[in-house]
C-alpha cells in the first residue's frame, strides 16, 4: 500500500506497455543505425573536420528546436507529434537507403539531411519527455524511469553490432531495417488511448487576438519565466548546465587520451566505459525494484552529484583495473542521479508546461555540452588532457554543493515530494 493507504496502481497499463516496446524498437533501430552513419562519412570523406561538420549538423537544431517546438508542443498533442515524427523518421531512412543502394552519395545533401534528423530528434525528444510522465501511474514514477534509463543503456550494446554489420553490409541496409523499426513504434503509438487533459487547459489559456507565431513567442517567454518563478527547478537547470559542459569536456577528450597513451586505445576505452553500462544496468534494475524513501531522496542525489564528479575527474590517473571499478560505480551513480532528477521534475511540473520545462532543459544541456567540447578543445592546447578533465570534474562538484547544496529547501521540496 502506499503512504495514502491505498493499493498502489500497476505500472504496465496498457498505454505504459505500448510507449516503452516502441521505444525500445526505434532505440534499437537508431542506435544500430546512428554509428553506422558515422562510420559511412569517415571512411567516405577521410576528413576530420567533415566528420565535424556532420556532427555539428545533427547536434545544431537541438540548440533552438527544444525551446521551439515545447512551446508549440504543450497547446498541441504529444501523442500525435510522437507517431508523427516516427512515421517520418521512417520514411526519411527509408528514402535515405534506397539512394544510397544506387551507389550515389553527395556530402552536402547528406548533411542536410542529418540536419533534419537532428530537427527531428530533439522535437521529438521534447514531445516523449513530456508525454511519458502522463501514462505513469501514480507512485510509480521511480519504476517507471528507471526502465526508460536501462533501455536507453542497453542501447548502447548495439554499437558494437552495428559496426560489424555495416562493414558486411554497409550501411543502406541498416538504414532500411531502422525505418522499419520507426515504422513499427508509429504504427504502435498510435495504439495509445491517454486523455491529454492539459490541452483542454492550455486552449482556455489561448489568446485568439495573437497570431500563431506571437503566441509561440509569449509561450517561450512564458516557459523561461516559470524556471525563473520555481526556485528548484532553476537550481536543478543550472546546476545541471554545468554537468553538461563536463559533459562535453569528457567527450572531446577521454577517447583521443586513451588512444594517444595505449596501443589499441580504442578497445580499452570501450572496455572501461562498458563498465559504466554494466553499472547503469545494474543500477536501474536496483531501482526499479526497490524505491527510495522520499525523504533520502534529495540527500542521496547531493551526495551522487558530488562523488560521481570527483571518481570522473581521477579516473584516468589510476591503473586500467581501477579505472573499471571507477566507471562501474559512476554507472550506478549516474543511473541514481538520472532516476531521482527526472522522475521528481516531471511529477512536479503541470503537465500543461512540462514542454516548455523540458524544451528550456534541453536546450541549456545542449548548450552546455558544446561549451565543454569547445572549451575543452582549446583548453587542452595548453593543459595536459587529464588536468582539464579534473578541473572541469571539480568545478561541477563544487556546482553541486553551491546549487543544489545551497538550494536545499527548494529543491529537496521537489526531490522529496511523493510522486
Amino acid at each position: 500500500m502506499n503512504e495514502s493507504g491505498n493499493t498502489p496502481r500497476p505500472l504496465w497499463t496498457r498505454d505504459f506497455t505500448i510507449i516503452t516496446l516502441g521505444s525500445v524498437v526505434s532505440m534499437l533501430g537508431n542506435a544500430l543505425s546512428g554509428f553506422a552513419m558515422s562510420l559511412m562519412v569517415l571512411d567516405i570523406s577521410k576528413s576530420t573536420l567533415l566528420y565535424a561538420i556532420y556532427i555539428a549538423m545533427y547536434t545544431l537544431p537541438q540548440l533552438f528546436m527544444p525551446i521551439v517546438s515545447g512551446a508549440i508542443l504543450d497547446r498541441f498533442s504529444r501523442k500525435k507529434t510522437i507517431y508523427s515524427l516516427d512515421f517520418l523518421s521512417a520514411f526519411l531512412y527509408a528514402l535515405m537507403a534506397a539512394i544510397l543502394s544506387t551507389g550515389w552519395f553527395s556530402f552536402p545533401f547528406f548533411a542536410v539531411y542529418c540536419f533534419l534528423l537532428g530537427s527531428i530528434q530533439s522535437t521529438y525528444m521534447v514531445a516523449y519527455e513530456s508525454f511519458y510522465p502522463l501514462l505513469i501511474s501514480e507512485g510509480n514514477f521511480q519504476k517507471a524511469y528507471s526502465i526508460a534509463s536501462v533501455l536507453e543503456t542497453l542501447s548502447a550494446v548495439m554499437v558494437p553490432v552495428s559496426a560489424f554489420l555495416y562493414r558486411k553490409i554497409g550501411l543502406s541496409p541498416l538504414l532500411a531495417v531502422n525505418a522499419l523499426c520507426f515504422l513499427t513504434a508509429a504504427i504502435m503509438e498510435t495504439q495509445i488511448r491517454a486523455d491529454e487533459r492539459y490541452l483542454v487547459t492550455q486552449q482556455e489559456t489561448r489568446d485568439e487576438s495573437l497570431r500563431p507565431a506571437r503566441q509561440m513567442l509569449r509561450d517561450v517567454r512564458e516557459g523561461f519565466a516559470y524556471l525563473r518563478s520555481e526556485k528548484g527547478l532553476l537550481a536543478v537547470a543550472v546546476y545541471f548546465a554545468f554537468s553538461a559542459v563536463t559533459g562535453g569536456v569528457s567527450t572531446v577528450i577521454v577517447l583521443p587520451w586513451f588512444k594517444s597513451v595505449y596501443e589499441n586505445g580504442e578497445y580499452l576505452y570501450m572496455l572501461v566505459w562498458g563498465m559504466a553500462l554494466v553499472g547503469r544496468a545494474i543500477g536501474g534494475m536496483i531501482h526499479y525494484r526497490v524505491n527510495i524513501p522520499p525523504q533520502y531522496r534529495y540527500r542521496t542525489a547531493l551526495t551522487v552529484y558530488i562523488v560521481i564528479s570527483v571518481l570522473e575527474g581521477v579516473y584516468l590517473f589510476t591503473p586500467i583495473p581501477v579505472m573499471m571499478a571507477l566507471c562501474f560505480l559512476v554507472g550506478i551513480g549516474g543511473i541514481t542521479s538520472y532516476t531521482i532528477r527526472i522522475s521528481a521534475t516531471q511529477s512536479y511540473v503541470p503537465d500543461e508546461r512540462k514542454g516548455r520545462f523540458n524544451g528550456a532543459f534541453n536546450m541549456i544541456s545542449t548548450a552546455g555540452a558544446l561549451l565543454g567540447e569547445v572549451l575543452a578543445g582549446g583548453l587542452t592546447l595548453i593543459l595536459p588532457e587529464r588536468v582539464v578533465l579534473l578541473a572541469a570534474m571539480l568545478l561541477c562538484a563544487l556546482a553541486a554543493i553551491v546549487f543544489i547544496g545551497g538550494g536545499r529547501e527548494h529543491v529537496s521540496y521537489i526531490y522529496n515530494r511523493t510522486q
